[in-house]
């Protein structure tokens, strides 16, 4: 047995307001669903991001609480990559100025491919990369 694809990915926000207008707004991510003051969901293609205020998580469940989902989280900077095309890291590239976002590092890797970074408002890296970086 091996996981086929993964369905979900977290980061850990210090600032849950701040991330949704930056995820929505800036990377133009859907809302899928949110609790005020605990997490912010986002579509993403066949996958979903999952924005959750870091301090929150670490509360287990009430004993009688419907969904029994255990604490987790982490401390420090998380990184998320985004797939995108050559063409589609130019226009991120472009967008990205437009907002007035910083590009923290750009580059081609030794494989091939290009990856573009930036900072979210909680500090995670992320990235624009082509999937030939990782062969695909």
């Amino acid at each position: 047995m091996k996981p086929s694809a993964i369905l979900e990915s977290a980061l850990y926000v210090t600032d849950l307001a701040a991330a949704e207008a930056y995820y929505a707004d800036v990377l133009g991510l859907e809302v899928l669903g949110k609790v005020e003051g605990r997490h912010v969901f986002f579509r993403c293609g066949d996958g979903v991001l999952l924005l959750f205020n870091a301090e929150a998580t670490k509360v287990p469940p009430a004993p009688d609480a419907r969904l029994k989902v255990p604490p987790h989280g982490t401390v420090g900077d998380g990184h998320l990559c985004f797939t995108a095309s050559a063409e589609e890291i130019a226009q991120w590239r472009e967008h990205l100025a437009a907002k007035k976002i910083a590009i923290e590092s750009e580059f081609e890797w030794p494989q091939g491919g290009r990856s573009i970074y930036i900072r979210d408002p909680s500090g995670n890296s992320i990235e624009f990369a082509e999937p030939r970086i990782w062969g695909l």
